[in-house]
């Protein structure tokens, strides 16, 4: 019988590894431990299995803000007043000349995305549920790998989501 079971992080949102007998907490899996055994550890039936949603995504975005954005200035413009419709124009002209293309992608975010991402070709890193805006989040991990978000609408602005990962 393993003394390992599976938990919630209160902090970051996500499962871990407990073992009771030696109070040891790690994020990955416990060497040894099959997938099937895994399966059996108390709280894996809770925590690990209640979804097919990953814990953490990896996503680039080309970020257009507007007046009404909660920073309306970036690296490019001090004061920022273009409107919301406008932006989502600037957004849709964006899209169809990225037209599903990666790479096309980075290189227009590094262009013309409005926050500090524009120098890595708009990669925004991994994150787990609850770092990022909630429409935001939510449309990152609706996506598959590879995928492009229609126009999302948050407080910083407008985007286009590429999901990597």
């Amino acid at each position: 019988m393993s003394s390992w079971e599976v938990r919630m992080s209160s902090s970051r949102g996500v499962p871990y590894f407990y073992n009771a007998e030696t109070h040891e907490s790690i994020w990955e899996a416990p060497p040894g431990l099959t997938h099937d055994q895994i399966a059996t550890l108390q709280g894996a039936q809770q925590h690990l299995l209640k979804s097919d949603r990953p814990a953490q995504v990896r996503a680039s975005h080309l970020l257009v803000k507007h007046r009404e954005s909660r920073r309306p200035s970036s690296w490019k413009e001090a004061n920022i007043t273009r409107s919301k419709e406008e932006a989502i124009e600037m957004l849709q002209e964006y899209a169809s000349e990225i037209n599903g293309d990666p790479e096309r992608f980075a290189e227009l975010a590094s262009k013309y995305s409005d926050d500090s991402s524009h120098s890595r070709g708009g990669d925004l890193g991994f994150f787990k549920p609850g770092q990022m805006q909630k429409p935001f989040e939510e449309a990152t991990f609706a996506l598959k790998v590879g995928e492009i978000s229609d126009i999302v609408s948050t407080n910083s602005g407008v985007h286009l989501i590429l999901r990597t990962a």
